[in-house]
């Protein structure tokens, strides 16, 4: 086998065993809490809503229960027979003294029917700190207190918060949030470790209205399909910066059948693809046990397997970091699977331009944009 080859292929298995070495130590090193603030200023929160999706009862209620002296939340639907619509309503009556606003206006700004949904409640929100949160976000009472200090800060564009997954019970819920807290969540810190800020995330941005009206609003990202990465980097191009908050909160996953788990995660892959196209392709040394037993394989070599078997062990150990951090339950007999679903997954989103996104087939565009809406 030539020398050159060789050489390349244990490059490839040192990586692989460095970056996993790399993300526990991501993991180690990331700060619990912000520190508390003296000044709270009003907030507003958006929460675009479609559809009656699991627990979103007590998501939501999750919002309307905060430790803040003064804020709103402002719901939003699009369709006047959304299921949603009762579930606010329960809300309403249960917190009568709570500001709690529902909007329903069909308006369809752009091919994102997510941000039209946020562009139509502006009208009816009253504070100048403004909080957008998906809908299926869990969080507890601390939550504002947590984002209203660093969204204050004028060279702050946005705030955004990492996730962990709380599956509803079922394999597929399971493998979801491995998926993040595993994969996902570990590269972002790393990529905060080396410095990076190249983030937003829909489960939380804070940012003040006068930001938003800089970037040139909802309006502007009526049509992306990343509307919160898009969000983050025109507040960037401003000169403002991004602030990842050490809070995290819970994000509801839902995965029934195999095929809507892997909808879901090439969705949020070929969307990272499009977005960052070299980006992806250098995540994909992050798959250590793939990498060194491809390696391993290839070569047939006694010192590849024992970088494959480290790559293992290393990567139980990650399991281990991410769940004692984010406080869920260890699934270590679910990891492999896990590891080879995603392998198999981020591999097919290296081509293709189409997403299934709740009942739509979305075309998108090299800069993110929707091209083509099959409903």
């Amino acid at each position: 086998m030539d020398a050159w080859f060789l050489v390349a292929v244990h490059v490839v298995a040192v990586v692989g065993v460095v970056m996993l070495a790399v993300q526990i130590l991501a993991w180690r090193s990331w700060p619990r809490r912000d520190p508390p603030v003296a000044s709270l200023p009003p907030i507003s929160i958006l929460k675009p809503l479609f559809r009656d999706g699991p627990r979103l009862y007590e998501c939501l209620r999750s919002f309307c229960q905060q430790d803040y002296p003064v804020y709103e939340v402002v719901f939003g639907v699009q369709d006047p027979a959304d299921p949603a619509i009762e579930v606010v309503r329960r809300l309403q009556a249960e917190f009568p003294d709570r500001a709690l606003t529902l909007v329903i206006d069909p308006t369809r700004h752009g091919g994102n029917a997510k941000v039209s949904n946020l562009a139509n409640l502006m009208s009816r929100v009253r504070h100048d700190i403004l909080v957008l949160a998906d809908a299926d976000i869990l969080v507890g009472e601390d939550y504002l207190r947590c984002l209203a200090g660093p969204v204050q800060d004028p060279e702050v564009g946005i705030v955004t918060c990492l996730y962990r997954g709380a599956p509803l019970g079922r394999l597929w819920d399971r493998l979801g949030a491995l998926f993040i807290q595993d994969w996902f969540v570990p590269q972002v810190l790393v990529a905060k470790m080396l410095g990076s800020t190249d983030f937003a995330f829909g489960a939380t941005i804070a940012l003040r209205r006068s930001t938003l009206a800089a970037v040139g609003g909802f309006d502007a990202l009526a049509s992306q399909l990343a509307d919160d990465y898009q969000l983050g980097a025109r507040a960037r191009a401003l000169g403002l910066r991004t602030v990842l908050s050490p809070y995290r909160v819970e994000t509801v996953v839902d995965e029934p059948r195999f095929v809507d788990l892997a909808a879901h995660q090439l969705r949020w892959l070929r969307t990272i693809r499009l977005i960052n196209p070299w980006g992806y392709v250098f995540s994909g040394i992050t798959f250590g046990v793939p990498i060194t037993l491809g390696a391993a394989l290839i070569a047939e070599q006694d010192s590849l397997w024992g970088f494959a078997i480290l790559a293992m062990v290393l990567r139980l150990v990650l399991h281990f970091e991410a769940c004692r951090h984010q406080g869920v339950r260890r699934h270590f007999g679910l990891v492999p699977l896990a590891d080879a679903l995603l392998w198999g997954l981020w591999v097919a989103g290296l081509s293709g331009r189409t997403v299934r996104w709740r009942a739509a087939v979305l075309a998108v565009g090299d800069d993110g944009t929707i091209k083509a809406n099959r409903e």
